[in-house]
């Protein structure tokens, strides 16, 4: 098993319904990349990481529906746990390390309009790119322009670029 991402703590988690239904129980994760695989005890259970959160102040994890149920949690709304890390995507960032963010301005299906959307701004930033992504079995494909050290800097440029007309999202990773 990986490293105890609580400190040895017991940490509150908040225990929410997804509008989701993936095959195996998954989780919202404040430190650990989209993709990680994360254990926790109360009772024990492994679950996917599918994005950042929760954004609620002393929570570190919100668990789906499924897994809340399995660990029989699912009416108490909040429970102490220990979280462990089992794996990480390759190239993700350390779990604590500081967030990045990254300016978001477009996300398809078809990675083709994607390519197409990125050589169109790759005349005005040299830091755009495509991050493919899957969710649920299917692929996406995310234009982005980053990794910005402070949400400020990403703020300033998706003011910059918002003479597109794209539809932007700040993204915190």
């Amino acid at each position: 098993m990986g490293p105890d991402l609580t400190g040895g703590a017991l940490q509150p988690a908040r225990f929410i319904i997804r509008k989701i239904s993936p095959p195996r129980p998954t989780s919202f994760h404040s430190e650990a990349a989209s993709s990680s695989r994360i254990s926790t005890t109360a009772r024990s259970i492994e679950v996917d990481v599918i994005d950042r959160g929760p954004f609620k102040k002393g929570r570190k994890i919100d668990l789906s529906h499924k897994a809340a149920h399995i660990i029989g949690m699912l009416d108490k709304g909040t429970a102490p746990v220990r979280i462990s890390l089992i794996s990480a995507p390759p190239g993700a960032p350390a779990v604590g390390a500081p967030l990045r963010y990254f300016v978001q301005v477009g996300s398809f299906s078809r990675e083709d309009n994607a390519e197409r959307l990125r050589d169109r701004l790759t005349a005005y930033y040299r830091d755009v790119h495509v991050d493919r992504l899957e969710a649920d079995q299917r692929h996406y494909y995310r234009v982005r322009m980053g990794a910005f050290a402070t949400r400020p800097e990403a703020e300033s440029r998706a003011k910059d670029s918002a003479r597109f007309g794209l539809p932007i999202i700040i993204v915190p990773e």
